[in-house]
């Protein structure tokens, strides 16, 4: 049971977990979650982890197929500037690995912002802590365990 699952189940939130077997020599975790699920790619969640020009870190969650645009990113967080936070910070910060990095149950509570594309789902797909487990929530539901706000996070 990985720290996202203990979240919602201590949260009585309504989820499903999805399994597949990872495999190491794929180019993007995301998409081969959507492959291997036969799931849309745009239903499926990324969870990433930005530094914003105040140091602090913050989590954009956005669809896989997607690219994260660092410039409303940094709006959505208040900032003039957000860059990708360094591998090891995301580690050390969330308590989770690269490619299994879940924006629930992280070690530190951070800013978070939903790309507001999410809310055109009954439910969406994030990681669900380790590579090869994802989660199926609402969005709502996603957006108010991590107190997270809305906004377009794409180009």
């Amino acid at each position: 049971m990985t720290p996202a699952i203990k979240q919602l189940d201590s949260a009585k939130c309504a989820y499903q977990t999805h399994q597949y077997e990872h495999d190491s020599h794929h180019s993007s975790y995301g998409l081969e979650a959507a492959e291997k699920l036969k799931l849309a790619a745009n239903q499926v969640f990324k969870t990433l982890v930005v530094e914003l020009d105040s140091h602090q870190l913050a989590v954009a969650i956005l669809p896989v197929c997607q690219q994260l645009n660092l410039k409303r990113m940094a709006k959505a967080c208040g900032v003039k500037k957000a860059a990708m936070a360094s591998p090891d910070k995301v580690q050390r910060t969330t308590g989770y690995v690269l490619g299994g990095v879940s924006p629930l149950g992280q070690k530190k509570r951070l800013q978070t912002v939903i790309d507001e594309s999410a809310q055109h789902f009954a439910h969406i797909y994030i990681s669900g802590g380790r590579r090869g487990l994802e989660i199926s929530l609402s969005a709502s539901d996603l957006s108010q365990l991590t107190s997270a706000s809305f906004a377009q996070l794409t180009e």
